[in-house]
């Protein structure tokens, strides 16, 4: 007799046939997800769509488990976190050739090398920027070359901090200044440098109208005094000599002078070397490398066995071009000095290019001055002759 009680699944229409709503598989149920999924078994009884009575019961599919992680499978997960940041460490590993391997970098064109070398500490600004892009990325790899490059730009700068004061007692104190051409206030710029206590004062790029003002301060402390072209001294100790040296035809800034300093005589060359530019042709420094090869001859003869050289010389010790004056003169900044010493501009230096080179003298201290008027900051050191 058949059951006259109401179907609680009424078979479903579906465009030509009958479905049974029990069926997850069916139409009916992927296309209604807001009907509820039965939880108890089919209804019994006859019917088109009820399971015949010998039918094995309906059996779920095995749900899959999660496969426990294996080194395998935790590389696959973490390879995109490992790949990223390829190109931040190859970046790094350029910066820290450049560091180490400047004299390789051809200077043609444009004197490419020298450009470089003249700002070469300033590529320390790679190693903040590399590694903040690298934890942005979350890429372990650059991070550590970020941290490498890091350590190698200490190794190649890091001894230049260690310097400063040195337990022999100095006996001469010296400034040089490039005080500029248009500079506002001379008086103020002189005042600056005798704050330093000097026993010797070079000045370069002095004019005609503002040297009675730099007379008339430098000369109360520093009665001894040469003036040729546009550079200067004043000194604290007698000059048994002075002369105007020809290493830039056509320009008069550089002399030269004999100083008797506390421990016996001392050439003291002033010198203004000629400027450099960069520009679309590149760094132009075929004149002042002229000039650098005439005075590397000319201390090459020169007689007197301590020697001090200051002024301006418009690059970096770590240019090439300077290797010839460096390998017979000092850099007491270099070799006493706490730092950079960066003298140009005075705004924010950004390289030093203001020098005082010894030989056969030892420097006890260097540091730079505060700005003045001049576009360049002073520069000063503490000897012992």
């Amino acid at each position: 007799m058949a059951d006259l009680r109401e179907d609680p699944y009424p078979d479903v229409y579906i465009g030509g046939g009958f479905s049974d709503p029990t069926d997850l598989s069916g139409p009916a149920c992927c296309s209604d997800p807001a009907r509820p999924r039965p939880t108890g078994p089919p209804p019994a009884g006859p019917g088109p769509t009820a399971d015949p009575p010998h039918a094995p019961a309906r059996q779920e599919p095995d749900r899959p488990t999660r496969e426990p992680d294996r080194p395998g499978r935790l590389l696959r997960r973490c390879g995109p976190v490992l790949r990223t940041g390829w190109t931040t460490s190859a970046v790094a590993a350029g910066a820290a050739l450049l560091m180490v391997g400047h004299p390789l970098v051809p200077n043609r064109p444009g004197n490419i090398g020298s450009l470089l070398e003249t700002l070469l500490p300033w590529t320390g600004l790679v190693v903040p920027a590399l590694l903040l892009t690298a934890l942005l990325r979350r890429s372990v790899p650059a991070v550590i070359a970020a941290l490498l490059l890091g350590a190698v730009w200490i190794g190649v700068f890091g001894p230049l901090f260690l310097g400063g004061e040195s337990d022999t007692k100095p006996n001469l104190t010296v400034v040089t200044h490039n005080v500029g051409a248009t500079n506002p206030d001379p008086t103020a710029t002189a005042r600056t440098l005798l704050a330093a206590d000097p026993d010797l004062v070079a000045l370069e790029e002095i004019t005609d109208d503002a040297l009675p003002a730099y007379r008339e301060v430098l000369d109360r402390r520093l009665p001894h005094s040469v003036h040729i072209g546009t550079v200067a001294l004043w000194s604290r100790y007698p000059l048994a000599e002075s002369r105007r040296v020809t290493i830039d035809p056509g320009w008069s800034r550089s002399l030269r002078a004999r100083v008797q300093a506390p421990d016996g005589p001392l050439a003291v060359y002033v010198v203004h070397l000629p400027s450099v530019r960069v520009g679309a042709a590149g760094f132009t420094i075929g004149r002042r490398d002229a000039a650098l090869t005439a005075l590397d001859r000319m201390l090459d003869h020169e007689r007197q066995k301590k020697v001090l050289l200051l002024g301006d010389l418009n690059g970096a010790t770590t240019d090439r071009r300077l290797a010839p004056l460096m390998s017979r003169l000092t850099s007491v900044e270099d070799e006493a000095g706490s730092g950079f010493g960066f003298s140009w501009p005075a705004a924010f230096p950004i390289a030093r290019v203001d020098h005082i080179l010894v030989r056969d003298v030892t420097p006890t201290d260097a540091w730079t001055l505060p700005a003045t008027g001049s576009d360049h900051r002073p520069v000063a050191a503490a000897l012992r002759t």
